[in-house]
Formats: structure tokens, sequence, C-alpha cells
């Protein structure tokens, strides 16, 4: 115990750091926790896969472009589903959970790559950055990339400066997992293979163990691909076809991706003039320490550059989750430039103020500190009880409006509770609708969607309200 204390004692901020970051990821999280149709979607396929119904061999299909991501994430996240026993609020709490975690991992890993100074600032930014909370406080694939892309360098670092195998092979994994949370991970791949060039000769037979590693780990989802006459491959690649800022205006794309990343880090808009600086300063910076050969620092300004660059090639929205691979490294950069800073009395007044101006930009958006929770998994689940309490026949679906697959937050709740519907856009005929209106919405019957146009209704045998949700059971 006395170990514990001196421990704690020794370490007292990252402590407080760790637990202010626990709290902003945990808070009332069960009231502002999200559950829209794909969480309600992976709450199904995990319930099946633990239920031993349907194990997986794909992830979930991405929302542009039609990308089907591996299934490394449903197999991850799913004791958490067992443990909350078949509650959807497990997934959120393991996603918050490692969310949590990662303030440590990523203060352990910067302080063995760099110093304690440089790790309690990159801890420090973890732990009250708003967009890393939002990503941990609901279950969703992409959320996790931020931990699992750090882990990924982390290894191949590792790798690279040592010959130990099991390095090489957590590296292939990882890099994996990340490719199989979100396709934007494949940002980091430049970077890799620029800093891997240099010593593959020399290395070559351990580089083999990264390759095997990245091919068992996914290897469902290359079957998947092989079957499917590389419908992925070919998809993923249009994708960046269609939308590659090459055919615009590249710089522009470039600036326009980092001061949409400043946005989500900082929660302001920083001028074109200031992101310009910035990005200037990053790149001297880059040089200067390649000219002094502090290779972590280089590695790290280098991979955040060039992911920065894969990531402007596609020129659509960038949504948050979008930017989950490049959050730690841009953090670890910022970390390293204001640890320079700690050498003088004011220079340290700078950085506090830095620090404080951090939080209170932030801090604007701890919704979940201010005001009443969304409560959607309660909605869902009172929905999901008046459709149970209503169903007179055995065949009956449930659609929703005006998105069709957002139905699946309700098709959870009735599964689990032994009355589940006819599967999404099955052909077998059904003999009852629920429709659930979760908009406004045009008149029910006649209305043009495929689910409802398939069951033809002609007559509303019932309506109810849940929290300005309205609910149509339709017959024939």
């Amino acid at each position: 115990m006395r170990r514990i204390l001196n421990i704690v004692a020794k370490n007292w901020l990252l402590v407080l750091m760790f637990f202010c970051g626990i709290f902003l990821r945990f808070y009332r999280f069960s009231d502002f926790a999200t559950f829209l149709g794909d969480q309600g979607r992976d709450a199904i396929i995990i319930k099946r896969m633990l239920t031993f119904e349907h194990l997986p061999a794909i992830g979930a299909p991405t929302s542009v472009g039609q990308v089907y991501l591996g299934p490394f994430y449903y197999y991850f996240i799913a004791p958490w589903l067992l443990l909350f026993k078949f509650n959807p609020l497990g997934l959120t709490f393991g996603v918050a959970l490692f969310s949590s975690l990662f303030i440590l991992i990523n203060y352990f890993i910067v302080k063995e790559l760099f110093d304690k100074k440089v790790a309690l600032i990159a801890a420090f930014l973890t732990s009250f950055s708003y967009v890393l909370i939002d990503l941990s406080r609901f279950s969703w694939n992409p959320n996790l990339l931020p931990l699992f892309s750090l882990l990924t360098i982390y290894f191949f670092i590792k790798a690279l400066k040592t010959k130990k195998k099991l390095f090489y092979l957590l590296f292939g994994a990882f890099l994996s997992f990340s490719f199989q949370l979100h396709y934007l991970a494949l940002a980091l791949f430049l970077p890799i293979i620029i800093l891997a060039l240099p010593k593959l000769i020399s290395k070559f037979p351990y580089s083999l163990i990264s390759l095997f590693s990245f091919i068992f780990f996914s290897f469902p989802l290359i079957i998947f691909d092989l079957r499917h006459q590389f419908l992925n491959s070919k998809n993923l690649i249009s994708l960046f076809k269609t939308s590659s800022s090459i055919k615009t205006n590249l710089l522009k794309n470039i600036l326009d991706t980092f001061s949409t990343l400043n946005r989500y880090l900082f929660n302001t808009n920083f001028s074109n003039l200031i992101n310009i600086i910035l990005l200037i300063a990053i790149i001297i910076f880059l040089f200067t320490y390649l000219k002094r050969k502090k290779d972590q620092i280089f590695n790290f300004q280098l991979i955040f550059l060039l992911s920065l660059f894969v990531l402007s090639l596609y020129s659509g929205e960038k949504h948050p989750h979008y930017l989950a691979v490049l959050y730690p490294f841009y953090i670890i950069v910022i970390s390293v430039f204001l640890s320079t800073l700690l050498n003088s009395f004011w220079e340290k007044i700078l950085v506090i103020i830095f620090l404080i101006t951090f939080v209170i930009l932030n801090f604007q958006k701890y919704n979940f500190l201010f005001y009443q929770g969304s409560n959607q998994l309660k909605t869902a689940q009172e929905v999901a009880r008046t459709i149970f309490d209503n169903v007179k026949k055995k065949g009956f679906t449930v659609t929703a409006l005006p998105e069709k697959y957002s139905d699946s937050t309700y098709r959870y709740f009735l599964e689990i509770w032994k009355k589940r519907p006819i599967e999404k856009d099955s052909l077998e005929k059904a003999e009852e609708l629920f429709v659930v209106c979760e908009k406004n919405c045009q008149p029910v019957i006649g209305n043009p969607q495929w689910d409802i146009a398939y069951f033809a209704p002609t007559k509303i045998e019932g309506e109810w309200n849940i929290n300005s949700i309205r609910i149509y059971k339709l017959t024939k």
C-alpha cells in the first residue's frame, strides 16, 4: 500500500489528469450515449456472434463508398456486451474504458520515446480534448483509432530499433487492427514505407513477420475480397479516385484538412494565416530536428505530415472520426514544441497559459456537464416496448422514416426480448408493419419507401407517440 502511495505521490499530476479524463468520459454517459442506426446494427451483429448464431467475417460498411471494414471491432468489443447482460450500454462502456486507458498508454509511450515533460503535456491535451472525449462516449469502430494508430507506430518504431520478432509481430497485427477500424488508417502506410525503406534490406526477414502478421489478422477480409471479385479493393480505389483532391488543388486541400484538424482539436476556427503559419512552423521544425538528428521527434513529425498529406487526397467533407489517425501524432508534435519552452520562468508561464486556453476552448463543448441528455437508449427501449406490446402476428416487421436503417435500435431490443421481426430487406411477406417516424414524415400509407411499398398497407391499425416519435401499426 505504501509503495502505491509513493508512486501516486511521485506522479500526482498524471494521476490527477487521468482521473479528470475518466470523469469527462464517463460522467452521465448513459444519458448522452449515442444509440442510432449504426450502434443498433453493431449490437445485433455482436449479440448474434455471442450466441453463436453467426460469426461475422466482415465488419460494417463505410458511410461513403460502401467499403466493408474488417470484423476486428466486433470481436474486440463483444465481451462488454456480454458483461452488461446484452445491455448495449456495455459497448459504450468498453469504448470509454479503452479511451481512458489511452491517456496512460499515450503518457508511457511518449515518456519512453521522448521524456516526462513531453509525456505530461501530451497526457494533458489527450485528457481534455473534446474531440477525443466525444469519440470515447459512444460505440463505433473509428472511435478507438487514436489508440490503435499510436500503438501501431509505437510497435513499428520499436521494431526498427530492435531485432525482436515480437515487435514486428505486434506491428503487423496492430496495423491490421487499425486498418479494420477505419480505412483512413491507410494514411499510416506512406510514412511507414518511407521510414522503413532505409532498413528494409538489412531487416527484410523480420519485415516478413510483420507482413504475415498483417495478412493473418486481415485474413477474413482478404477472403471476402477474393470471393467477391475484389469488390472492396475496387470500391476503395474508386472512392479515392472520385474524391481525390489531385483533381482540384492539393495544396488548398492540405491547408483545409489542417484547418479542420485544428478546429476539431482546439474547438475554434483559426484564420487561414494562422493555419499557414502553424503548418510552415511544423515543416521548419521537422527539418530543424532532421539536421540535429533527433530521431523520434523527426519520425513523429514526418508521420504527422505524411498522414496529413494522404488524408488530404480525400476532398470530401472530413468528419471528426476521419482525422482520428492524426490526433495522437499532432498532440505529440505540439507537446514536443511546448516542452522546448520550459527553460525560463516566462516560457513556463506561456505554456501554462496555452494549456489553460486549450481547456477553456474545449470546455465549451462539454455539454454533458450542463444540459439534459438525449437518452437515446431509453427512448429506443420505450419505442421497442410499445411495438412489443402491440404485436399480434408472428410475421411482423419494423422500419423507420426518414432513415429506413435506423430501425436497428428497436430491432435489437425486440430480438433480445425474444420477439424478433422479419429480417431487414427480406422478401418474406409480413402480416404487420410497424413504422417509426423519427421526424416529420409523409403519409405512411402510400409512402414510396421500399419497406412500406413492399408491404402495401391499406389500414393504420394503431398509432402511438413516444418522446415526439410517432409509431404506426399498419396492416393490409
